[in-house]
């Protein structure tokens, strides 16, 4: 088997050094780079497997590279390095094409597992329709789909059953990470369709110049690096379910092209003269409002029509606190399977962590910081310092009226409870952790930045029982 070659590009110079010897030893070639021109520069003249990129660079970003690297090396996948505190970030930028994040303080198991699932994907130079079902996931084989235990749980099994025997499109909207592909995969498993393809394809991370390609497949010749006949993603899914993840990003002239389809029912390749009859059932999906994007100019309103005749919503993680539990329980099976551990559950504390988080990436988020607790953890049970920092200071909590409780305390509430040395223990805590996100967690600029050493801020850490 080939040696896989990646590159490992971030700005400090010590975690590039570490990265590159961890990885080296695992078996991997590896390059660094410490800027994003020159990791440009070096994916211009060698390619690369994988690229691990840190979310800020002294002259780019992690989206900006992310883009460069979907335009001129579609088969090399991505994961971002980043600190808990910009999970949101780091889930939209798996909706555009990254494989995974890893959040920063970074554990050797813990990467090397994320990159051994990275080069598991079929990294084909064209993206293929069910590319979403390589590797994202789930080598499980646990149900992909689990019902909460709530209202709004409840509401959403409800209306799956009542729309998946019938033909109807069906069109989930949520934030990312709510778990939107996992219920258009239970509604194709439950209607007449379940015998025949399901096919993914992820809109958001398509390139614009290859989304008709990927859709509706292309002749040999038809264009530069067409070097066979394909079929697209309609004639893959012939007689099931074609679902359209993040539709909203499709160009407007491949919406044009999509309604033709999905009023006539057949299409032509690229560069075909024959028409393809399919019979596919639409299942789409989005995080953005498709209305405003209407009013906007931006999608087409007979679109919407034709994607929207059933809508499922599906809340985010701080709507419905009831479900977190069992999502947890679900995450805490998979990871044990995935990583040989027979973790039970949380104790209290870690617990009343995973409770009151705010869970901006929803239960992406919730998913990879329990796995990556499982990792950690030496007991029966996840405890407090298996968890990321962001999670343990409670900063991501949203400030409504039931999650606020414990944030929204005066510095008197304070002072009553824990006295004067418990106020200033709490302001240096919070302080230290605000600076390690505003340097992404590099803990020179952060010490240079306190006007401490680092050993003074590894003490710190240490007696705040945090581990960055």
């Amino acid at each position: 088997m080939a040696t896989a070659h990646l590159l490992v590009i971030d700005d400090d110079q010590d975690l590039c050094l570490l990265l590159s010897r961890l990885l080296t030893k695992s078996g991997y070639e590896v390059a660094t780079a410490n800027r994003g021109a020159v990791a440009r520069d070096l994916m211009s003249r060698k390619r690369f497997d994988l690229v691990l990129c840190d979310h800020r660079l002294p002259d780019t970003d992690a989206p900006a590279m992310l883009e460069h690297i979907r335009s001129t090396s579609p088969g090399t996948q991505v994961i971002i390095i980043t600190g808990y505190s910009e999970v949101r970030l780091a889930v939209e930028l798996m909706r555009k094409g990254a494989f995974d994040y890893i959040g920063k303080p970074l554990f050797p198991d813990e990467l090397l597992m994320r990159v051994q699932d990275a080069l598991a994907v079929d990294t084909a130079p064209e993206p293929r329709a069910n590319g979403k079902d390589r590797g994202k996931g789930t080598r499980s084989s646990g149900p992909a789909y689990v019902d909460g235990t709530g209202s709004a749980a409840q509401l959403i099994v409800k209306h799956i059953g009542l729309v998946a025997p019938t033909d109807m499109s069906v069109l989930i909207t949520g934030e990312t990470g709510t778990g939107k592909e996992f219920a258009a995969k239970r509604i194709h498993a439950e209607s007449t369709r379940s015998g025949a393809p399901f096919v993914s394809v992820d809109c958001g991370a398509l390139p614009k110049e290859l989304a008709g390609s990927e859709l509706f497949g292309h002749t040999k010749g038809s264009f530069t690096g067409a070097v066979s006949d394909r079929a697209g993603s309609f004639e893959q899914a012939d007689g099931g379910t074609l679902f359209l993840d993040e539709v909203g990003n499709l160009s407007y002239e491949n919406q044009i092209k999509l309604l033709r389809v999905l009023q006539e029912r057949k299409f032509k390749r690229i560069g075909g003269t024959k028409d393809i009859e399919v019979d596919v059932r639409i299942l789409a999906a989005t995080n953005e409002d498709l209305r405003k994007a209407v009013a906007e100019g931006r999608f087409r309103e007979d679109l919407l029509h034709r994607i929207q005749e059933f809508t499922i919503h599906l809340p985010p993680l701080r709507e419905r606190r009831e479900d977190i539990p069992r999502f947890a329980e679900h995450f805490i099976a998979l990871a044990n399977e995935r990583l040989g551990r027979q973790v039970e559950g949380f104790d209290d504390a870690a617990l009343k962590h995973i409770l009151d988080h705010g869970w901006s990436g929803n239960l992406r988020e919730l998913g990879n910081v329990i796995k990556r607790a499982v990792l950690l953890s030496t007991g029966p049970r996840i405890t407090p310092d298996c968890l990321p920092a962001v999670v343990l200071s409670g900063a991501a909590v949203p400030r409504t009226s039931n999650t606020v409780e414990a944030s929204a305390r005066s510095p008197q509430d304070a002072q009553g409870a824990e006295g004067l040395k418990g106020v200033a223990h709490q302001a240096e805590r919070e302080a230290i952790l605000q600076a390690l996100e505003r340097n992404g967690y590099n803990k020179s600029r952060t010490a240079e930045q306190l006007n401490i050493d680092r050993k003074t801020l590894y003490n710190k850490l240490k007696s705040f029982g945090l581990e960055v």
